[in-house]
């Protein structure tokens, strides 16, 4: 049986093990999905370790993203452009580094929220490895605008400037500036922070929602719950990370195993034992 898992610190609170399994079992593969805690230390090694054991692949979660593509032995384009990989698919001595994160983020919102990214005018809160991973796949939607707004204005004029080419190959509006200076109401507005979970509030105003805007957190659970507050009593339209979860997770499995599972279904299964 091929085995995969995820890695990251911490891990325990994963639900990849069960989105994977009920992957398998609605498209008749045979697989096992496990967890695994990684020092912070030992992130090559536990690798290694696992291809050593028969792994065919792994996904990889904080802190590890950034530390990935050094052991890929080729990028996918999305992958090099984000500079991190939550996707490792190892073929004999081949290892492919792939970030399905953007493309989790962008099919949540289009297909299970039912919005349309293109046209629209979209704030993307933060610049570190989640923001990275999603930028490049939001400018493919085809929106209007995207502004990156980051405390670390540097870090967010970094992000920008490696996605230039990209946005002007799809016409999109691409800009970093400071937090202070940020102007107009948006349609989505996507938290790449971890503000809720820090409860450090989130670092914009709420001004700059549009009435009924789609307000999305790339974290789930309790870790979501104070910007999803926040959205809700400024006129917003709440999202968590969790279909983001499921579909970056369907997009990994077709990498793995050249299988798209039904995510909607599993996603309504997931909300549903949550609640």
């Amino acid at each position: 049986m091929d085995k995969y898992c995820v890695l990251g610190n911490p891990v325990e609170h994963s639900r990849s093990p069960w989105i994977h399994a009920r992957f398998a079992q609605l498209t008749g593969q045979l697989l096992e999905y496990g967890k695994r805690l990684v020092p912070l230390d030992g992130f090559a090694e536990a690798v290694e370790a696992f291809r050593a054991e028969g792994g065919r692949g792994c996904n990889v979660t904080v802190p590890f993203k950034f530390q990935s593509p050094a052991l890929a032995t080729r990028l996918t384009p999305r992958a090099q452009l984000a500079q991190a990989c939550n996707t490792l698919r190892f073929d004999g001595a081949d290892v492919l580094g792939d970030n399905t994160d953007g493309v989790g983020l962008v099919d949540d919102i289009r297909a299970n929220a039912g919005i349309d990214i293109a046209g629209r005018n979209v704030l993307l809160v933060g610049a570190g490895g989640a923001a990275a991973g999603v930028l490049g796949p939001l400018i493919e939607a085809g929106p209007h605008r995207i502004v990156v707004a980051n405390r670390t204005q540097p870090r967010a004029a970094d992000l920008t400037r490696r996605h230039g080419e990209l946005a002007r190959r799809h016409r999109v509006e691409l800009s970093a500036p400071e937090i202070a200076l940020l102007q107009g109401t948006f349609d989505i507005i996507i938290n790449a922070t971890a503000s809720s979970m820090s409860g450090a509030g989130v670092p914009v105003p709420a001004g700059l929602l549009k009435p009924g805007a789609l307000a999305c957190d790339l974290m789930y659970g309790p870790a979501a719950q104070g910007f999803m507050t926040w959205a809700r009593e400024h006129g917003a339209l709440p999202r968590d990370g969790l279909g983001m979860l499921v579909e970056q997770a369907a997009e990994a499995f077709l990498v793995w195993r050249g299988i798209r599972p039904p995510s909607a279904q599993v996603l309504a299964e997931l909300r549903a034992s949550l609640t």
